[in-house]
């Protein structure tokens, strides 16, 4: 490993120094609930592209984007495309984010309370939640396995590592709330932004472009260029990340805080619009990463291993992994080969393409440079993190807890309980970080648990702003029923008798479905109330 840390070390503190400070000098501005929640409504367009960039660009996003270069090729990059056309195309039209921007509502199921009443807002909070915490939940474990992995750390120490960025981040954030988020962003987005362009140039002087393409040709073909052609790809992956991406641009709530944050509609649409171009980056710059990992340490699954497992492991059945696709190691096993591995052999062999990418940057980025990569990737950590707790949080005070006032809360009131629901979402990611496993590759189950609220609010909103027949009735069979699929298959994975049905049917299809049977309830529940009982 080339972590030094009397240089990189040193590189690392610097940083964390600076952000904390930054974070925390802003807090003294925050006196009134929106102050905490969205800034004020006073973000321009230039904090606004830095802070939703670096937001949107965590750890997890390079590890999942550069395990889909690692196993896909370049076909891997589709839903960078996907998500840039789509922020391009709403930002340009306003499609459904400027009536929801020109509404004054700080979350999305406080506009759903004008068209759809209370319970559809209280109900829409609580999906939102439960889906935004299930996706989330696992963000803080794999950035800490990419720090243990790149710094060359005992795994041991991968809760310690946790809790400490945890900590970093929850106690500028639950001082000072959206302002901090977005002068933190700021700095980190900077950082992060130096980090990748250096990385990125060096594997393309040292590994050559050449040998990524000719690695991605000798792997997988013309797959690794067509998502047609690729076999893990084809119509129902291009179909679930078309409509994943452009209802996450709609309705994500880390994406739209920015947009109810910006000083005004034409601020939030420009945010969007100059914001487009950076998602396919942040797909295609970790995806060349991985190819790079791929091309030059190569598809070795039993690596991670230790000597006392890989004993366990018959040698018929190491000769099959070895021969594996990248990123499949027990897609040749048997069903008895497979289940007379472990749970934890299997998981460690399903993570060898997510470690690949930090395993070869561990020697591959020299002393110095190390340093900065580190403080880059902990800078794109530490915003989206931030931002996530943040997010959810207001979602929880403001449409889960607040039906529940009874009259208004002060704001110094308001604040506090904001701080404490903060802090409880932090204790929660630490928690199911370090107990869930994640099942097949980590972009599939975060698009999938997203959907369980991406599905229904999509619907929800496009019905809100366009459909007057729309009504209470439609909203909740789409939120039920756009909730129901994702939730039934998430489940159907950790049920032994239903694995294999859920693993056959694949996380697309899935999520497909939830947006089918969410429009399905929105269009027939809201025909068969009858028009006497509808709101004038």
């Amino acid at each position: 490993m080339n972590f030094s840390w009397p240089i990189d070390g040193t590189i690392v503190g610097v940083y964390l120094l600076a952000t904390m400070v930054a974070g925390l000098l802003v807090r003294k501005y925050v006196s009134r609930v929106e102050d905490f929640l969205v800034a004020g409504r006073e973000m321009n367009v230039y904090l606004g592209i830095a802070s939703l960039a670096a937001t949107e660009f965590g750890i997890i996003t390079c590890m999942y984007t550069a395990q889909a270069g690692f196993t896909n090729g370049f076909a891997g990059a589709l839903p960078g495309l996907c998500q840039a056309a789509a922020m391009f195309l709403i930002g340009w039209t306003g499609f459904c984010v400027k009536p929801l921007r020109d509404s004054g509502a700080m979350t999305l199921p406080e506009l759903f309370e004008k068209r759809f009443g209370k319970f559809v807002r209280w109900l829409a909070g609580v999906v939102i939640v439960f889906g935004g915490l299930l996706n989330m939940g696992v963000f803080l474990k794999i950035g800490g396995d990419f720090l243990c992995l790149v710094c060359g750390f005992d795994i041991k120490y991968l809760a310690a590592i946790m809790t400490v960025l945890l900590v970093m981040v929850a106690v500028y954030t639950i001082l000072g709330g959206m302002l901090s988020v977005l002068v933190t962003d700021f700095l980190q987005f900077v950082v992060m932004s130096i980090g990748l362009l250096v990385a990125t140039v060096m594997i393309l002087q040292q590994v050559g472009w050449e040998k990524l393409v000719a690695t991605v040709e000798q792997h997988h073909g013309a797959g690794g260029f067509n998502p047609l052609a690729n076999p893990n790809l084809g119509w129902t992956f291009i179909i679930m990340q078309i409509l994943g991406n452009t209802a996450a641009t709609l309705t994500w709530q880390t994406t739209i805080a920015r947009l109810l944050a910006a000083k005004d509609t034409d601020t939030g649409r420009k945010v969007y619009t100059r914001t487009s171009f950076f998602f396919v980056c942040r797909w295609l710059i970790p995806g060349l990463w991985g190819i790079a990992a791929l091309a030059v340490i190569g598809w070795q699954p039993l690596k991670q291993l230790t000597a006392n497992e890989l004993a366990k492991v018959p040698p018929a059945i190491q000769e099959k992994i070895s021969a594996s696709k990248p990123g499949a190691p027990l897609a040749q096993l048997s069903e008895a080969e497979a289940t007379s591995l472990t749970p934890a052999i299997a998981n460690k062999l399903n993570d060898a393409s997510l470690h690949a990418m930090p395993k070869f940057l561990s020697t591959f980025i020299p002393v110095g440079l190390m340093g900065l990569l580190i403080a880059a990737m902990l800078a794109a950590d530490m915003s989206t993190d931030s931002s996530y707790m943040l997010s959810w949080g207001s979602v929880i005070y403001n449409d889960i807890l607040g039906p529940f006032r009874r009259r208004a809360w002060t704001d110094r009131r308001a604040i506090l309980w904001n701080r404490c629901i903060v802090a409880l979402i932090g204790v929660y990611l630490l928690v199911f970080g370090l107990l869930y496993s994640i099942e097949g590759n980590v972009w599939s189950y975060l698009l999938l648990t997203g959907s369980i609220y991406l599905s229904s609010m999509s619907v929800l909103l496009i019905a809100c702003c366009y459909w007057r027949r729309a009504n209470n009735w439609g909203a909740l069979g789409a939120i039920i029923l756009g909730a129901a699929v994702p939730i039934a298959h998430l489940s159907m994975e950790k049920i032994p008798a239903t694995a294999k049905l859920a693993a056959s049917l694949g996380k697309d299809a899935a999520g497909i479905g939830a947006f089918v049977a969410a429009a399905i309830g929105m269009i027939a529940g809201s025909l068969l109330k009858p028009r006497t009982e509808e709101k004038p």
